[in-house]
């Protein structure tokens, strides 16, 4: 996959989403079927391949943000993986995830999800906080960057519906009634509303470094929890 590049004007912004997708593609070649990090990887590539065909069809209104927020943000799990691999500490947010990858009995959908909680509730807010500083961008409601980060939602939304049923396998089918209905992709919109007022909150403790850590160990601890309890056996 070569990279593309979105026109705007005079300037070119190579497409992220494109060495994005690759990393994940790469990823997903020695994992087995059955391994719980491949099932959010799957669902993460087919978003981020549906979000970069919107960057590319010139969808943002403010490309130089995303440009910058969608490997940031990326990153976060790759730091995850590379950490497990290199048989380091996971991330608390992403502990129960690696830890459970190939438990018996979850579902290939829990695991999505559990997935899509670590990195939307705790990596996005760190994610714009940090790409917000590096810019030296306010995170106001209303903004252009802020009705692309809505956008976002909308595509989200649409592949989840799309490519569900790839998770409907075996046990699966009796949970999407409740993970798998609107209604979650709902909650994940609310998710991805309340990650913007997060790092509105992690720019407003810019400068204090004290309370910035107390606020992302309480962030974790709650976020890794929610992950724990999506891993539950359903069979």
């Amino acid at each position: 996959m070569g990279a593309s590049t979105l026109s705007s004007g005079a300037n070119q912004t190579v497409n992220p989403f494109d060495a994005i997708a690759e990393r994940m593609e790469l990823l997903a070649s020695p994992m087995s079927e059955n391994d719980g990090i491949r099932s959010f990887n799957d669902l993460y590539l087919a978003v981020t391949r549906a979000v970069g065909d919107d960057f590319a069809n010139n969808g943002f209104e403010d490309p130089a943000f995303f440009s910058r927020l969608a490997p940031t943000f990326s990153n976060l799990y790759f730091d995850a993986v590379e950490a497990d691999a290199a048989k380091r500490a996971v991330s608390r947010v992403w502990m129960p995830l690696f830890a459970r990858r190939f438990g018996a009995g979850i579902a290939p959908l829990q695991f999505a999800i559990s997935g899509m909680n670590a990195h939307i509730n705790h990596d996005l807010p760190i994610a714009l906080a940090a790409v917000s500083k590096e810019l030296g961008y306010d995170l106001d409601r209303g903004s252009p960057h802020h009705r692309d980060h809505l956008r976002v939602n909308a595509t989200l939304t649409r592949v989840m519906g799309e490519v569900k049923g790839q998770f409907e396998t075996g046990i699966v089918r009796t949970l999407v009634g409740s993970l798998g209905t609107p209604g979650q992709f709902r909650s994940i919109e609310r998710a991805r509303s309340m990650a913007w007022t997060q790092a509105q909150l992690l720019v407003a403790l810019d400068g204090e470094p004290f309370l910035t850590r107390q606020y992302l160990v309480g962030l974790g601890h709650t976020v890794g929890f929610a992950s724990r309890t999506l891993l539950v056996r359903t069979g």
